[in-house]
């Protein structure tokens, strides 16, 4: 893989990709194994939104994960499995043995009657047949949509409606730190309401009873037992979708975001390589969960890509105590460490008897990745997890954006606590003001868009592209939005100050403001709510609701419980408010927008300025909402 070997390189390959981008992507996608090679390299438009990249070559990514790693370290960890329990004994699958097991799993898929451009939901814990799942999917050329685990049957039935999967892919249960959680049960909770399901196949986890329907359920273990070991790779058109991944949007309805062989492929190797300056035969351990974008390509895809050693955790940062991941970096002496700012500040929390006198001399970068990482969690990270000696890449991308944007090259960036740093190559980022008019120079703040295409950028919203053209390419024509505010320094460094539509970042995951307040209408009695974010000291940010019930609550604490309930069950427990805050009318202007400016000044404790609330309809609702501030 093209490797930046110093800052002057780095800034010369830069030069290179803005200047002549289709050249410095085409060598980069050529040393990769193409099954027909490709000779357009790119086609697009951002004002009708389409991007194509390498659209004439063929491939599989799996051939490029997997079989080519055969000939040169088959055996080799590829996955280092580190189960939930901390006494189990960790697994380790080789490329041979991970190879076998995908051709096998991608049999059973074909048994069941999947076939190229089919859906397949795969709603399982973290364990090394979700990676299995997801590569065998891709291997036959269907399409796979992982939900993420703690998600309820409403938000997994949403989504297998929404792309209309046919097969769906689960475990009896899971397990995550004490706690044994049903996904089986889950999962035929959601089914009910889902025709275009036919099969559904087990994975034996936990061992906790389910139950099993005749000619839709069938055992993983029996299933594989019985299929062929060999299984040749389908060869994909690189513009074939790869994946679907569901993100929150600033309407209710989550989005299924999609992302498609070729260019994903070349952006997330080439991403992975370079941000981490990965070396042969290092053990790479990314905390992120499969069902989230990081787990994907920082997990699963892009190591793979690289021939790396990938360390996959079941359980949770705080099980059995704080000191989990630490002694986890001890056991498979792991040399990269990428996890989310959430886990840091949690760690922090438990105060540094946890992490004093564990052996972390193996690691040699830390990375972070879900937003921006707070100057006093910076500081702590550096300390006393890198002991000062490794540098910390702190990544900011996107669902949307497939792989890593603008982040530090590690060893080579200078760094600055809580700035992103540098574009990566081929990263064209441009500052804006709500005009859509260019900020230049430095020492400036705007709205961060993309006005050039990058290989794994976001090429539709599945089912419906309109909603792709209109969220991403219609606040500022001819540019890709972020939705992120942003501050370009004096020295053209760049630091994500949050997001500025209706969307939250709470604890690295984007939840929308309309999915919350959906959730909680629906909750009997709630006759109408608003939802803003708050500064939280773990999450980053924390979801504050307000909210206006049909009659006088009898008993407070009793009802926001019962608010709580519905979300959970709604969404899942990831979008439970954490604070609720009973209110007899929201400040509306008169024409009905909610005023969730004013929102989040109380919400956040700062109610000297709340600007002008001369246009609202009954300006005297601030003063009672400011009264009963949490």
């Amino acid at each position: 893989m093209m490797r930046i070997t110093s800052l002057a390189d780095y800034q010369k390959t830069y030069e290179l990709s803005v200047q002549e981008p289709e050249k410095f992507w085409a060598g980069i996608a050529n040393e990769f194994e193409w099954s027909k090679p490709f000779t357009k390299v790119l086609d697009w438009s951002f004002d009708d939104y389409s991007v194509k990249w390498f659209e004439d070559g063929q491939l599989n990514i799996t051939t490029n994960c997997l079989d080519r790693h055969l000939k040169t370290i088959p055996d080799q960890a590829a996955i280092i499995y580190e189960p939930n329990e901390p006494g189990d004994e960790a697994i380790t699958l080789t490329y041979r043995e991970l190879h076998a097991r995908v051709c096998k799993f991608s049999n059973v898929l074909k048994n069941q009657g999947v076939v190229k451009g089919d859906r397949v939901c795969i709603y399982m814990p973290m364990i090394p047949e979700l990676a299995i799942a997801v590569l065998a999917c891709a291997r036959i050329g269907a399409i796979h949509s992982v939900v993420f685990g703690g998600f309820s049957a409403q938000s997994i039935a949403d989504r297998i409606n929404d792309s209309e999967c046919k097969v769906v892919v689960t475990t009896d249960g899971a397990v995550r730190g004490n706690k044994t959680i049903p996904m089986k049960e889950t999962v035929d909770d959601a089914l009910v309401t889902c025709p275009s399901v036919e099969k559904v196949i087990v994975k034996t986890r936990t061992k906790t009873p389910v139950s099993m329907i005749g000619g839709r359920d069938l055992w993983w273990e029996q299933e594989e037992n019985e299929a062929a070991a060999d299984c040749p790779a389908e060869a994909m058109n690189a513009e074939d979708p790869l994946f679907i991944l569901y993100t929150s949007g600033s309407t209710g309805k989550p989005k299924g975001v999609v992302h498609t062989c070729g260019g994903y492929m070349v952006y997330t190797a080439y991403t992975f390589a370079n941000v981490f300056q990965y070396n042969p035969g290092e053990v790479f351990f990314c905390t992120a969960d499969i069902g989230w974008i990081t787990g994907h390509s920082y997990l699963v895809y892009g190591p793979l890509l690289n021939g790396a050693k990938s360390v996959l955790f079941e359980g949770i940062p705080t099980y059995p105590d704080a000191g989990r991941f630490w002694d986890i970096i001890k056991r498979h002496s792991v040399n990269i460490f990428y996890t989310a700012p959430t886990a840091i500040r949690s760690l922090m929390g438990f105060g540094d008897e946890h992490i004093e006198g564990k052996d972390l001399s193996s690691l040699r970068v830390l990375g972070s990745v879900g937003e921006p990482l707070n100057e006093e969690a910076w500081h702590w990270y550096n300390d006393k997890v890198g002991h000062g000696n490794c540098p910390i890449v702190d990544t900011w991308w996107q669902t949307e954006t497939g792989g890593l944007m603008i982040s530090p090259i590690a060893g080579i960036t200078p760094l600055k606590p809580a700035f992103a740093t540098l574009p990566l190559p081929g990263v064209q980022p441009i500052l804006v003001d709500e005009n859509g008019k260019e900020i230049t120079g430095n020492g400036v703040n705007g709205n961060l868009c993309i006005k050039y295409p990058w290989p794994s950028i976001i090429r539709t919203t599945y089912g419906d592209h309109e909603r792709c053209k209109s969220t991403y390419f219609s606040t500022y024509p001819g540019l890709y939005f972020t939705g992120d505010g942003c501050m370009r320094d004096e020295d053209g460094y760049y630091r994500i100050t949050g997001r500025v539509d209706d969307v939250m970042n709470i604890s690295g995951h984007r939840i929308g403001t309309a999915e919350v307040e959906n959730a909680i209408n629906m909750h009997t009695g709630v006759i109408e709510s608003a939802v803003v974010g708050y500064p939280h000291d773990i999450k980053g940010q924390g979801i504050y609701a307000y909210v206006i019930c049909e009659h006088p609550t009898i008993n407070d604490d009793l009802t926001r419980k019962d608010i709580l309930a519905t979300v959970a069950r709604v969404i899942g427990p990831i979008a439970k408010p954490d604070k609720i805050q009973f209110v007899t009318g929201l400040p509306k202007t008169r024409s009905g927008k909610i005023m969730r400016r004013i929102l989040r000044k109380v919400a956040e404790g700062d109610t000297s300025n709340l600007g002008d609330t001369s246009t609202l309809l009954d300006p005297g609702v601030v003063d009672s909402i400011i009264s009963g501030a949490l």
